[in-house]
């Protein structure tokens, strides 16, 4: 009875063999794409998700090596946040100069942080496609933006809905002073958050470099205020927020591209991903950001060696053009490690996404 079920279901089209064949398929189109090149599986959750998760890293770092094309991206990125520096300056100078309202500031505000995310979504979307699927084979960042003109659209409907989601998190970071209640339990946690941002929210040898700003005052400013530091902290700020988006959502691009969805099956595939898979990511975040603040943190180290913050507090200034220049050289390697960083961060993101619809494939 069970075989002519069988050939009768065959026969009507009832036979379910066919849609398994073409879900291993699917799956089977991942098994190839795999980068992963860091440590050993270690089983699954627990120490094994940790292991996965700095093996992703490590794979984007050696990768990153052995494709030096790609870093394409981080000069590129670095470009785009150079822009949106200059833009926030801009912005800065003509809200003081013409009194604008509130709502021109945030919809002014808004275009800049879209015209910035669609920059950087595309360059993630060529760097997604430009990662070679063998680790043999040879990368070509500028073939991967070439193929991702095909993806303009999700790019561009993504971008919109990042622009949003960023504006949404800064009017909740900027205006929450005067929605919470004010008391000593709000001001001491925002104050103890402050203490610990501050130092990542100015230059080092701050005073050296404002002390020579051009002397012509334009709103009751400096010309040269607008961009530092008034350009440079919104950047800082809005690069925060945009950093954590990306964070929260990092298997959108790749979703989109490697399984040709819309943004909202690619944000859905990606929070379902995140549910199983959240300990390697985390687990990855964690080691960048790590290896990333222990650079960073340099900063007090070379800020003191320069005598401008002495052991007593007091702050002197230094106007010697040989610590201008330092200032500005060291400035300039932080910017160019964290664009690096992100570059890697980017490879490692689809390194977890690919190891993880392998898993999916194999349960």
């Amino acid at each position: 009875m069970t075989r002519v079920s069988e050939i009768t279901e065959h026969e009507s089209g009832l036979c379910r063999k066919p849609p398994v064949d073409f879900t291993s398929q699917t799956c089977v189109s991942f098994l190839p794409e795999s980068t992963h090149e860091g440590l050993p599986d270690g089983g699954r959750g627990g120490s094994g998700s940790i292991l996965r998760g700095f093996g992703s890293a490590i794979s984007g770092m050696k990768i990153l090596n052995r494709n030096r094309q790609l870093l394409w991206f981080s000069l590129l990125a670095g470009l785009v946040l150079v822009g949106n520096a200059i833009a926030q300056a801009a912005l800065g100078y003509i809200t003081w100069t013409m009194i604008r309202s509130e709502t021109e500031w945030i919809v002014l505000n808004l275009a800049i942080e879209f015209a910035t995310l669609i920059c950087i979504v595309f360059l993630l979307t060529g760097l997604v496609l430009s990662i070679p699927s063998k680790k043999e084979d040879h990368a070509s960042f500028f073939n991967g933006l070439a193929r991702a003109k095909q993806y303009i659209k999700p790019i561009t409907e993504w971008s919109i809905l990042l622009a949003l989601a960023g504006m949404l998190l800064f009017s909740i970071y900027f205006y929450s002073p005067d929605w919470l209640p004010r008391n000593p339990m709000n001001l001491t946690i925002f104050g103890t958050l402050y203490g610990w941002v501050s130092p990542f929210m100015e230059f080092p040898f701050n005073p050296t470099l404002t002390s020579v700003s051009d002397p012509a005052l334009y709103g009751g400013l400096s010309l040269t205020y607008w961009l530092y530091p008034s350009g440079l902290i919104q950047t800082l700020t809005f690069s925060a927020i945009n950093l954590l988006l990306f964070i929260l959502t990092p298997f959108v691009v790749p979703h989109i591209v490697l399984e040709k969805t819309s943004p909202r099956e690619a944000v859905v595939g990606s929070f379902n991903l995140m549910k199983k898979n959240w300990g390697e990511t985390a687990a990855c975040a964690l080691f960048l950001g790590v290896l990333a603040c222990g650079v960073f943190f340099t900063y007090l180290l070379v800020q003191a060696a320069s005598g401008m913050i002495t052991p007593d507090g007091v702050t002197t200034i230094r106007q010697e053009n040989t610590w201008i220049a330092l200032a500005l050289v060291y400035d300039s390697a932080l910017f160019c490690f964290a664009m690096v960083m992100a570059t890697i961060g980017g490879i490692a993101a689809l390194d977890l996404y690919r190891n993880a619809k392998i898993r999916e494939c194999a349960e």
